[in-house]
């Protein structure tokens, strides 16, 4: 390959590897925020294109987060320091974050922040409202609460659980981490379709489907097919649900008769305690 071909094609690879990644869903805090985070990835993805159109890598510049900064910036996420963490009940923990100096937040009231971390590989963001005094000097805090639900819905069992969810994605405070799994017969079976995908976007809620009448992945959606099995749900994808949960999940089982019956003894060998799930 002629030089200047190869030099052509590593310039290539190289502005592909500075292109903005988009996020997932999960890294909205569904709060409303402005800017979101979708909106901060179609700016730095106009800037990536200008940059790229007119060969000028010194457009990009600017994206990349501050060390220790004494200024917020709402289109830009910063780096701080966790200086200290407090477990305050089993599931709750009040985090304190260093300020440079004895800098000011300098929130209004009413103001939250947007945190971003990785949870089990996973990016996530989060709104949250500090809970330390507004002139506190040096630091800043925040209270977390985690706590994990494993539903298991089959036919019109998911019916109880639609007020769950809204309770839980509807409170900005609540940290909950949901897992629903939805059995049904077939794809046309689903109810509250728009439903259930509105509150898959929340970043701590995931849904997960279990056909029993069908058989081919092709006839579905795309966006249904990785997260559906065909069959019952049995003791195997039991064991990987929970095995997936972040901790050990509180579980919330309801349909048939036989369904509670056979999930109640698929969650006991599981691993969860008779006192780690309720049956509807």
């Amino acid at each position: 390959m002629p030089m200047d071909e190869k030099e052509e094609d590593d310039d290539e690879e190289t502005w592909l590897q500075l292109r903005p990644v988009e996020p997932l869903p999960s890294q909205c805090c569904g709060s409303g925020c402005s800017p979101c985070v979708f909106d901060l990835y179609q700016r730095d993805l106009a800037r990536w294109e200008a940059a790229r159109a007119s060969k000028d890598r010194g457009l990009l510049r600017g994206k990349e987060s501050q060390s220790c900064p004494s200024k917020l910036n709402p289109e830009t996420f910063l780096a701080f320091h966790i200086s200290a963490m407090d477990k305050l009940t089993k599931d709750t923990y009040r985090i304190q974050f260093a300020l440079p100096g004895n800098s000011q937040l300098s929130l209004r009231p009413g103001q939250h922040l947007i945190l971003r971390g990785i949870v089990d590989d996973l990016e996530i963001q989060r709104a949250y409202t500090p809970i330390s005094p507004a002139n506190a000097e040096g630091y800043f805090e925040v209270l977390i609460k985690y706590g994990e639900l494993l539903m298991l819905a089959a036919g019109t069992g998911l019916a109880p659980m639609v007020p769950i969810l809204h309770s839980i994605t509807d409170n900005a405070d609540d940290e909950t981490f949901v897992t629903l799994v939805c059995c049904f017969k077939t794809f046309e079976d689903i109810y509250l379709k728009t439903f259930l995908q509105e509150q898959a976007r929340f970043w701590n809620v995931r849904t997960f489907f279990v056909l029993s009448q069908e058989s081919s992945l092709e006839q579905l959606p795309w966006s249904y097919r990785e997260k559906t099995r065909f069959g019952r749900l049995a003791q195997d994808l039991i064991e990987e649900l929970v095995g997936s949960c972040r901790r050990r999940p509180f579980a919330l089982v309801c349909g048939s008769a036989e369904f509670t019956k056979d999930m109640a003894r698929c969650l006991l060998r599981a691993g969860l305690t008779e006192d780690s799930y309720f049956l509807f």
